[in-house]
């Protein structure tokens, strides 16, 4: 039977339903799940050529929450009812929230958050404004806008002028990052390593949530002149192709898999026809926000097809996950997302910023590597909160860092020191803290380059006095009566 007419078979509608104890298997091995009214793409059986593997014949978890509904700042009123929150709190959250995008949805809402424990609940911390994210004179000036009723023109100006005190494009993601090419700014891609372009797409400048921390919360505000976004696929693959030295491509935004299955193909497809490229990376937090993405969403198998069918051609997919707290990882749903994603060959990389009241203990840190190689995603990146939005907020001291990290590494197996931290992805690159010593009698900073614009700074250790204050690289000063960190690298 051809593949067309094997296809056209097993999504017919059938007379009666089929048995639920019934499994079909093509010759192929694809497998197909029993449903009222015909069958479903599943798997493949142990032994065939690619595609998923008998442990993906579980069914998902019950997807009664399983269509989607996004929450904004309208429905902050009512979400915060159930915390019970105090109006005077929920009306500064709806300041901050003028200013700083919200979003999430009914599952981080009803399956994540524990109402109980709120305003502390880390996920409520991590997906609900906070008050003290603005600095107290913007947060009752907003506040006083909104409550008194201003025109709409008076709100806009007020908050743009608050966002542009907040460093909206961080360590020169616009200015130094955005390649040119035949005499043109490629907006939308940039291109800061010499291996890796990242591309924006603008159908996924979304996510199914926004994390409260995020450094690309520019892209959500609906101000365009902040919004790094293409829709220009045929220029990106033209730039790659004068480009040899690119061997990953990162779809990201916002977040590759808000994207429709058909969407995402097309931006695919098109980097596959460039020869150069062996890894595509997908930048993503669906697996915490929105598993049923993989599940039960429409297109889940268009989109699991899609990853077999880049596998298929040589090529590896990986998947850069999103998860900054253990809790994200308990459902159900999550842990089914994981094992359908892996089955297609995708590798899982989970990586996060340490934020302060979200993830700032050691024990946390290592519950969640341990949990995240439990299921077979691996560890890559703990990272510093970024010198963007309300940095002031969320940001821990390096040194508190650096303590958290070694401790979390010391209590986790082997498997999960694949995770690298904390770091610090900056101007000249990502500067990784590895440890604080004394030399010569200096209390210090030890540092060096995991990744860098130049080459050549890849690797190399320098040093920086010991601030028990510092939170950011451009807080830190030459030790050893040295007037620069490393002569000649731009680090603002």
């Amino acid at each position: 039977m051809s593949s067309k007419n094997r296809d056209r078979h097993v999504h017919t509608t059938t007379a009666e339903p089929p048995r639920q104890d019934t499994i079909r298997r093509s010759v192929e091995g694809v497998l197909w799940l029993p449903m009222i009214g015909g069958y479903r793409r599943a798997g493949r059986l142990a032994g065939a050529s690619g595609g998923h593997n008998v442990e993906d014949l579980a069914l998902p978890p019950d997807p009664r929450g399983s269509k989607f509904r996004a929450f904004t700042s309208r429905d902050l009123a009512e979400l915060t009812a159930r915390g019970r929150i105090p109006a005077r709190q929920s009306q500064a959250m709806a300041a901050v929230a003028a200013v700083l995008p919200f979003r999430t949805n009914n599952y981080v809402v009803d399956e994540l958050i524990d109402w109980s424990a709120v305003p502390d609940d880390p996920i409520f911390r991590l997906t609900f404004p906070q008050p003290d994210m603005l600095e107290p004179g913007d947060l009752n000036r907003t506040v006083d806008l909104i409550g008194r009723n201003a025109s709409s023109a008076e709100v806009r100006r007020a908050v743009h002028e608050i966002r542009m005190r907040l460093n909206p494009h961080p360590d020169g993601q616009v200015d130094l990052n955005t390649p040119v090419h035949n005499g043109r700014h490629l907006v939308g891609v940039q291109h800061k390593y010499p291996q890796t372009v990242l591309v924006f797409p603008s159908q996924g400048q979304s996510c199914h949530a926004y994390c409260t921390y995020c450094f690309r919360w520019a892209q959500f505000v609906g101000e365009p002149d902040l919004r790094m976004a293409t829709n220009d696929i045929d220029a990106v693959v033209g730039y790659l192709r004068d480009h040899p030295e690119v061997t990953n491509v990162l779809i990201t935004g916002g977040d590759a898999l808000v994207m429709s299955a058909g969407v995402l193909r097309r931006y695919v497809d098109a980097l596959l026809t460039v020869d150069t490229i062996e890894t595509i990376r997908f930048g993503t937090k669906a697996l915490s926000y929105w598993p049923y993405r993989l599940l039960t969403d429409r297109d889940a198998e268009d989109l699991l097809r899609l990853f077999d069918e880049v596998i298929a051609r040589g090529r590896h997919v990986a998947v850069m996950a999103h998860f900054s707290h253990p809790r994200e990882l308990t459902t159900g749903a999550v842990q089914a997302a994981i094992r359908r994603m892996r089955s297609t060959g995708a590798v899982i990389r989970c990586q996060a910023p340490l934020i302060r009241g979200i993830n700032d203990q050691a024990e946390t840190w290592a519950e969640l590597w341990t949990v995240t190689s439990r299921l077979g995603a691996i560890p890559y990146y703990m990272f510093v909160e970024r010198d963007t939005g309300p940095q002031d907020y969320f940001s821990v001291p390096l040194a508190r860092c650096y303590e958290i990290f070694r401790a979390a590494y010391a209590q986790v197996a082997g498997l999960a020191r694949t995770v690298r931290g904390p770091v610090m992805s900056a101007t000249p690159g990502k500067v990784c803290i590895d440890g604080i010593t004394e030399v010569n009698g200096e209390r210090v900073f030890v540092l060096h380059f995991i990744q860098a614009r130049g080459p050549e700074l890849v690797g190399r250790p320098f040093f920086a006095q010991f601030d028990p204050d510092a939170t950011w690289l451009t807080d830190l000063k030459p030790a050893f009566g040295a007037t620069q960190l490393l002569p000649g690298v731009q680090f603002v």
